[in-house]
């Protein structure tokens, strides 16, 4: 079983001043042009738990709110990056869902991307936020914002029930009969065991599982998913199949399609630099440059310009080795 050491990108900021910070952010907001790069500079370069404590002695030093401050003198994706930089993760998780949810249309990519990804303690509070935050409850929204088995099985990890640590190989050779089985029959309940053993077992446990499913079928298990499947459905339950095997890997391919087949989709790429720089960050720009061959650093200098470019660089970066 796979555990190898995961590393963001930003770390908390030595020798920090929340003060200074605070006065400095203030004196780049209120110039008569705003000082992007001093935003830049400061907000990039701390972490989120830094970043809040600067919001408080902002709030304490002019009265006013940092994130307000940051909306009102900034515009387009930069406003983005630099609000979205200002949320505590689970709100922000809970922002992204809710805007996916809630929007014009449901953009059942970042629904995809956050639910497939997190354990069940960010799930457990990035609930908590939703329901603080817009006084909904994040189940009910993704029952009535969506349909069929995907509904079901955004509704199952959206429950955070998933088991920990265990792993028993006796089971593991039933549960891949039983995605076999799902792959060939289709029903309406096989779909059903389907997620409900994706979405509930362990990760050690899925290891086995798909390892036997391998031996079963002669047919890796995303292949099979592909084959039988489509639309969101399938294309969720390969996410999470992704998730368990290298959450790393399943980021970097999510970036790289986000900048090279949708023409930069922004917000994907937004989402995925913010939620993983404490994270994995460093992990997924290693994937995505042995993977793709250039790196996710020449790739953002390639498609995004000005301050927006240079925010993302700045969060992408940490150690600057490889651009």
């Amino acid at each position: 079983f796979l555990l190898q050491q995961t590393q963001g990108t930003i770390f908390p900021a030595p020798n920090f001043n929340p003060i200074m910070d605070a006065q400095l952010l203030g004196g780049a907001l209120q110039g008569i042009s705003c000082e992007k790069d001093v935003l830049i500079d400061i907000l990039t370069q701390r972490c989120n738990s830094q970043r809040l404590m600067i919001a408080e002695a902002y709030r304490d030093m002019y009265g006013r709110d940092l994130i307000m401050d940051l909306k009102e003198n900034l515009s387009h994706h930069f406003k983005e990056v630099m609000v979205g930089l200002m949320y505590p993760p689970a709100s922000y998780d809970a922002h992204e869902l809710w805007h996916a949810l809630k929007g014009v249309d449901t953009e059942e990519n970042c629904l995809i991307d956050i639910l497939a990804s997190r354990s069940n303690m960010e799930i457990f509070q990035m609930k908590e936020a939703y329901l603080m935050q817009y006084n909904n409850d994040l189940q009910q929204d993704i029952d009535s914002e969506t349909s069929g088995h995907f509904r079901d099985t955004l509704m199952n990890l959206a429950q955070g029930t998933r088991m920990e640590g265990y792993a028993d190989p006796s089971t593991a050779a039933q549960d891949a009969m039983i995605l076999w089985e799902a792959c060939q029959q289709k029903t309406g309940e096989h779909k059903n065991m389907l997620q409900m053993i994706l979405c509930n077992r362990s990760h050690q446990q899925l290891w086995m599982v798909f390892q036997e499913f391998q031996n079963i079928s002669g047919q890796d298990i995303v292949d099979a998913i592909n084959e039988c499947y489509d639309g969101y459905f399938q294309e969720l339950l390969v996410a999470i199949v992704l998730c368990i095997r290298d959450k790393p890997s399943y980021f970097a391919s999510r970036l790289y399609n986000a900048i090279h087949d949708f023409g930069f989709h922004n917000k994907t790429v937004i989402r995925i630099l913010i939620a993983r720089s404490e994270i994995d960050l460093m992990n997924i720009r290693q994937r995505y440059k042995e993977r793709y061959g250039k790196s996710l650093f020449h790739d953002i200098k390639h498609f995004a310009s000005g301050h927006y470019e240079r925010a993302l660089l700045a969060i992408c970066s940490g150690d600057a080795e490889d651009y």
